[in-house]
């Protein structure tokens, strides 16, 4: 585009419309389960939908739930600066569904159980099993902070769409399909608005294709521009992204989501059968890989567009999060309903992924904080599940605020402490988002720092009998502490560009007059040294130039690694070796589906070699033939046929 001029988008009727129909169809859903579930009300229904649901909604649903706004944005901005390398994440989806499937999925839906935590009380003790869910609540509320507000406030900030009504409707109509429905509800608006996200990203592509004159011409200036960068197969663990990278660490990152998360794990254990939750693993593979190709493509549609007037350089937006907002109000605006269609796509993935945190939240809560210290009764237990759903949406709109707002939503509300402790928790990571390159960054490191350790954690228990409670809790601090010191370090000391490799950026094309005309990857260079302290030793230097320069997607090794090595070291020096502990907290073969495929090929194989060696092993086991079927017998009509 020529950029002769500032996108000042706003919303017509037809996109409000189109809005709105989004979110009135996603608040039917919860009426419709409310009223189909009425008479059931144990909080087992509640937070599990009864364990009667079945693969295809929840394979969908396990997909609506981490795939958010910030994949609706923040994808496509991650290929128009750093190149369509993120596309290898599909490989760490496939190694992420394989492992689930055949590690702690068997785990999880043998003990019947609805919090992922109560896993760590029955393997090692309470204790562990309450810090365990501490870090799960500290980084579902850090990870839903940037959720709600980093898009709320890019979609404002190009469309014009209000900041306030976008936020709050969303948090109305999450709190009342949460609350109304359950998991049910959840589950099936994810179906719903998987079906808005692709939608809103095809309604992008079709019409830069259609611009841009063919999907070959995008592919084409892709390539020219280095975006096609799939082959950097790098070894170096100091690059941003590259092919080990992305497929090593995104499988760590995507298995702690998806391997431990209560917010999946509670998913597909709500299947009626380990089969349905096995296929619903794989099903959803599916739909990863869609949402995934769909949002590289934009990426590379938004380079197209914009390959000679980039309108962050030319300062058009003030974030790269903001381009695909700007990108759509600038070749859609002339088309009614479809900016709408697009917006609408971008907070389904925040409904999504905020009712699945709505839901996990209430479900630690209960099972974890309030049931084994208190005696009530199931039907208490589901008042209080969906009260504590309603009270943390609450919570997250205090996200958005103003402080006079804040003020009096606390003077006339309850639970003043926790809800002050949460809208500075929002307010607070959403402003990090933008000091930690991006919220895509900003959000796979926050699962990095505090789910590796985690992931570790499950996996000591589940792969090693002798682990005992101390070396599990000294893995797990261990590995929080080791991967907080990397976390925060990268922060401080950020990699240097020759790292981080961003892709070259022009204004060179540009009518509109700019006084920064000029490439963007020149200026980031700059922008380093300026954020970068100055060293003052040795130590320091060795320090910010390799260890707090670690690509962020290797957060989450470090943090299970460490916790593994740490929690294995700790067991053995505590007599570890004399723990007893019941098979089924652990692993066992049967389990998988590997033994299964191995003794199915067994018996074939077997029943194949017995036809062929049948006299052999007859004759070996029982002595000499019986006379009554000798082979002279056998063939004695065949000789005396009458001639």
């Amino acid at each position: 585009m020529s950029g002769d001029s500032l996108v000042t988008g706003s919303f017509v009727v037809a996109d409000y419309v189109v809005f709105a129909l989004m979110l009135v169809v996603s608040a039917g859903v919860g009426v419709y389960y409310a009223w189909s579930d009425r008479g059931q009300e144990s909080s087992g229904d509640f937070l599990m939908g009864g364990r009667r649901l079945t693969a295809l909604p929840v394979s969908l649903s396990l997909t609506a739930s981490f795939m958010s706004a910030i994949t609706v944005l923040s994808n496509p901005a991650e290929v128009y600066r750093y190149g369509a390398s993120i596309g290898f994440y599909a490989l760490s989806y496939v190694m992420t569904m394989v492992v689930t499937s055949e590690v702690f999925l068997p785990v999880f839906y043998r003990l019947a159980i609805t919090s992922t935590y109560e896993y760590l009380e029955l393997r090692f003790n309470r204790a562990t099993r309450l810090l365990g869910t501490v870090l799960f609540i500290v980084q579902t509320i850090l990870y839903t902070g940037i959720v709600i507000y980093a898009p709320a406030l890019a979609l404002n900030q190009v469309t014009g769409m209000d900041l306030w009504g976008a936020v709050i409707s969303t948090g109305v109509v999450c709190t009342f399909y949460c609350t109304m429905g359950g998991l049910k509800a959840v589950v099936w608006t994810d179906v719903f608005q998987v079906g808005v996200m692709l939608a809103g990203f095809l309604s992008v592509i079709i019409r830069s294709v259609i611009l841009q004159g063919g999907v070959y011409r995008i592919i084409t200036d892709s390539q020219q521009g280095g975006r096609l960068n799939f082959w950097d197969f790098d070894t170096n663990p100091l690059r941003r992204h590259t092919f080990w990278t992305i497929t090593i660490g995104g499988t760590f990152v995507w298995v702690s989501i998806y391997g431990i998360n209560q917010a999946q794990v509670q998913r597909y254990i709500s299947c009626k059968s380990i089969t349905h939750a096995r296929l619903s693993l794989y099903i959803n593979l599916l739909g990863l890989c869609s949402i995934l190709l769909s949002s590289v493509f934009a990426g590379m549609c938004l380079y197209s567009v914009y390959k000679n007037c980039d309108p962050w350089t030319a300062k058009r937006v003030s974030a790269p999060d903001q381009l695909m907002p700007y990108l759509v109000m600038d070749i859609l605006g002339d088309y009614p309903g479809l900016p709408g269609l697009f917006v609408a796509a971008a907070y389904s993935g925040s409904l999504s992924t905020v009712s699945s945190s709505i839901n996990a939240l209430a479900a630690v809560t209960v099972e974890d904080l309030i049931k084994p210290y208190t005696q009530m009764s199931e039907k208490h237990l589901s008042w209080i599940s969906k009260g504590l759903s309603e009270w943390i949406v609450l919570m997250y709109s205090m996200c958005c605020m103003s402080a006079e707002q804040v003020v009096s939503f606390l003077v006339s509300g309850t639970m003043l402490f926790a809800g002050l402790l949460y809208g500075v928790l929002c307010i607070g990571m959403a402003g990090l988002a933008s000091l930690m390159g991006g919220i895509l960054q900003a959000a796979i490191s926050i699962f990095g720092i505090t789910g590796g350790p985690l992931l570790g954690l499950f996996t000591l228990g589940i792969f090693c009998p002798f682990a005992n409670c101390k070396g599990a809790l000294s893995g797990l601090l261990s590995g929080l502490v080791v991967s907080l010191w990397v976390g925060i370090g990268a922060q401080i000391y950020p990699p240097p560009p020759e790292m981080t490799r961003p892709l070259s950026l022009t204004t060179q094309g540009c009518n509109f007059t700019t006084a920064d005309n000029f490439n963007w990857t020149s200026t980031s260079l700059p922008r380093s040294i300026t954020t970068s302290p100055v060293q003052n030793s040795d130590a320091k230097h060795l320090l910010a130039d390799n260890w707090y320069s670690l690509s962020y997607l290797y957060f989450s090794p470090i943090g299970t690694i460490t916790a593994i090595s740490v929690g294995l070291i700790v067991s053995l020096f505590t007599g570890g070796l004399k723990l007893k502990l019941e098979s089924r907290l652990t692993l066992m073969k049967e389990d998988t589906t590997f033994y299964y495929l191995f003794k199915f090929f067994q018996r074939k194989v077997v029943r194949r070699t017995g036809k062929l060696d049948l006299t052999k092993d007859r004759e070996k086991k029982f002595g000499s033939t019986n006379p009554a079927f000798c082979d002279v017998e056998l063939d004695l009509t065949k000789s005396s046929i009458p001639t």
